[in-house]
């Protein structure tokens, strides 16, 4: 079928509506994403953390210390966007990293006493991002719609 006879018939039409932003389940998510970032941003700089070192506090605050190759499995990011995030958080006195003992190829990340005490900070950042949400069961139903598409994603990236 030719350009012109699929314009005649609609299913160019039908074709090129998949490509409109509103469609896109790909672009709703991403939006929204960078929504929620903008809005922990400003929040999360007044206790000295950008949004992608919440996120590693976060599964150690849970974890207290983790080999980063389990860590970047379980934030969804590569060795070369962890590595220096993982460096300013040291900096900062908030985790140490040494080699494991058992096999010198992995590092163990470990929260210290004052990427402990930060958590308090968190959990205010948190409850400020909270009012916003309150009070939707919609909220709860969407997470766990979430958390499902990310173990899809992680079980897919096993196989590969």
């Amino acid at each position: 079928m030719t350009q012109i006879e699929a314009i005649k018939d609609g299913t160019l039409k039908e074709q090129s509506s998949s490509l409109l932003l509103e469609h896109n389940l790909c672009f709703s998510l991403y939006a929204a994403s960078r929504e929620f970032i903008n809005r922990y941003t400003p929040l999360l700089a007044e206790i000295g953390l950008t949004y992608t070192q919440y996120v590693i506090m976060m599964v150690l605050w849970e974890e207290h210390s983790m080999i980063t190759r389990e860590l970047r499995d379980r934030v969804f990011l590569d060795s070369g966007t962890l590595t220096p995030v993982l460096k300013k958080l040291e900096e900062k006195g908030f985790v140490t990293k040494e080699r494991s003992q058992a096999d010198a190829r992995d590092l163990i990340v470990t929260l210290t006493q004052e990427g402990t005490v930060l958590k308090q900070s968190a959990l205010a950042v948190q409850a400020e991002i909270a009012k916003n949400f309150k009070g939707s069961s919609d909220n709860e139903k969407l997470l766990q719609l979430l958390q499902e598409l990310m173990e899809r994603f992680r079980q897919e990236r096993k196989v590969k």
